[in-house]
């Protein structure tokens, strides 16, 4: 999804680095769309496991109550992989040359 947004923003990065943007700027500006969608996703998760737990755990015997290891382990995992996806679409975002971007509209 990430990787979508910054093809269909491509005008705009382009008219960013046009402006003055450094790289380091672009980069920062992609992860940081990336990062705080895994931040929303994750807070959503969290609130949500202990009810939807509980939930299960009454459909089905022998499933045991939350596990706080496991759902710091399963966060930190999710955080991580999220991380590495948004850093492909951030250093392609960072390479977009101006000239080209601002042509191709």
């Amino acid at each position: 999804m990430l990787a979508y947004s910054v093809g269909q923003r491509r005008h705009e990065i382009g008219v960013r680095m046009a402006l003055g943007a450094q790289e380091g700027q672009v980069t920062r500006m992609v992860l940081k769309q990336g990062l705080s969608m895994a931040v929303v996703g994750l807070a959503i998760g969290t609130l949500l496991v202990i009810p939807l737990t509980m939930v299960i755990a009454n459909l089905l015997e022998g499933v045991a109550t939350v596990q706080p290891i496991t759902v710091v382990a399963v966060g930190a995992i999710l955080f991580a992989v999220t991380m590495i996806a948004s850093v492909v679409p951030a250093r392609r975002a960072a390479r977009v040359d101006p000239v080209d971007a601002l042509r191709a509209e």
